[in-house]
C-alpha cells in the first residue's frame, strides 16, 4: 500500500515557476511531483504541465540539483 501524500494547492505552478527561474529540479520539486502523480484529483492542466516538466528533463532541458 502506498503511503498518503497530497499535493499543497498551487505547487506544481510553483515548481514551473522556480525551474524557470534556475533551470534546476531541486529535491523538493521532486517530491511535490511524486505526489502530483498519486494525485488523482490533479487538475488536467497541472497534470499535463507536471508532464512537460518531467519530458524537459528527459531532454536535458532542465537539470536535477543534488
Amino acid at each position: 500500500m502506498f503511503p498518503q501524500v497530497q499535493l499543497i494547492p498551487g505547487a506544481i505552478s510553483e515548481i514551473l515557476a522556480s525551474v524557470a527561474d534556475t533551470g534546476y529540479l531541486t529535491i523538493g520539486d521532486r517530491y511535490g511531483l511524486m505526489a502530483a502523480t498519486l494525485d488523482e484529483s490533479l487538475s488536467e492542466e497541472d497534470r499535463l504541465s507536471a508532464n512537460r516538466l518531467l519530458r524537459s528533463v528527459l531532454r536535458g532541458r532542465v537539470k536535477l540539483a543534488h
